[in-house]
């Protein structure tokens, strides 16, 4: 059974892609993963607070030596910046040298401005496609729905101006209209959508009275809000879709191409089953197909997408009903 799909407009031998995290950060890892039989790989992010934080550091600490004006600092912003880029640079290189699946760099950004002087530098580095972990939140209670939102396409024109390697935004569902937002950032001109993002997640520890994480990992139970999603935009926007969260098991890609995604993301599941793990997946997408009579992923992709499905409406209602006889 041939498990091979296209993302991006870069071919996949298997709709699994590992997405971005730990597992994605050096290159022996990265073999590891293509020898398990990934389909491509996202790599670890490069976040921005990662760079502010070490910034602001050298700031204080060059200040209280020096008694300079801040002001006169905007020179270590350049440096650092090029210091902590070139470690990333330096991680595509090697993983392009190193690995033949697609790799594809990840961006995980929290100030608008800072996108596309990232991306432009990535993208010279001989990375694959770009991921654009997108999500700007809505804790000011200043600024307006549209106004927040008008951020995204900003960011998007910009860098599509910049550069020319596919560019997927990776995205959340916290959006005052999530369907009709899916549809208009498909039409931006980008490669792909991953729906979704999975964030940080405070709890509060009620003895010790600190805020601490909460559930790391995602769970299978996960997977409702993007299969849901994936259903109803499927054959319904302008770019290559992908799921993101929850998907566990051979089971879950197999549900998310049926809704009609061209490849998923992974990372809890092999966590906590190991990067081998992805074998027994793709042993078993290809075992399900032989038992259906599925050649090819494109034999069911979307095959109960909204779309297609013969009973359109249950994608929409989102009520629990109570049926009597």
């Amino acid at each position: 059974m041939d498990i091979s799909t296209t993302y991006m407009g870069l071919a996949l031998e298997s709709p699994v892609i590992v997405g971005s995290s730990g597992l994605t950060n050096a290159v022996h890892k990265l073999k590891e993963i293509q020898d398990a039989g990934a389909g491509a790989v996202v790599l670890k992010s490069i976040f921005e607070e990662e760079i502010a934080y070490e910034y602001n550091d050298l700031i204080k600490e060059t200040y209280q030596k020096t008694g300079y004006n801040l002001e006169q600092f905007d020179y270590l912003d350049f440096e650092l910046k090029g210091k902590k880029l070139h470690a990333y640079l330096e991680l595509i290189n090697q993983a392009k040298a190193g690995v033949r699946m697609p790799v594809i760099a990840s961006v995980n950004c929290v100030y608008s401005h800072e996108w596309v002087s990232f991306a432009s530098q990535i993208a010279k580095s001989g990375a694959d496609a770009l991921e654009l972990n997108m999500f700007f939140a809505p804790t000011d209670l200043e600024q307006e729905s549209n106004d927040l939102e008008k951020v995204y396409f900003q960011i998007v024109e910009k860098l599509l101006e910049t550069i020319t390697i596919p560019v997927s935004l990776k995205i959340s569902y916290y959006f005052s209209n999530l369907g009709r937002m899916i549809q208009q950032l498909s039409e931006t001109g980008v490669s792909g959508l991953v729906l979704f993002n999975r964030f940080f997640s405070p709890d509060i520890d009620t003895d010790k009275f600190e805020v601490k994480p909460s559930f790391v990992f995602s769970s299978p139970s996960d997977i409702a809000i993007s299969l849901r999603w994936m259903a109803i935009m499927s054959q319904r926007v302008n770019c290559d879709l992908a799921a993101s969260t929850g998907v566990h098991d051979a089971q879950g890609v197999i549900k998310h191409i049926l809704a009609g995604a061209q490849a998923v993301q992974m990372v809890s599941t092999l966590y906590k089953n190991k990067i081998p793990y992805l074998k027994t997946v793709n042993r078993d997408i290809q075992n399900w197909m032989e038992i259906h009579g599925f050649n090819t992923l494109a034999d069911f992709r979307g095959k109960l997408s909204q779309s297609k499905a013969d009973n359109p409406a249950i994608y929409d209602r989102l009520q629990f009903m109570k049926y009597y006889s």
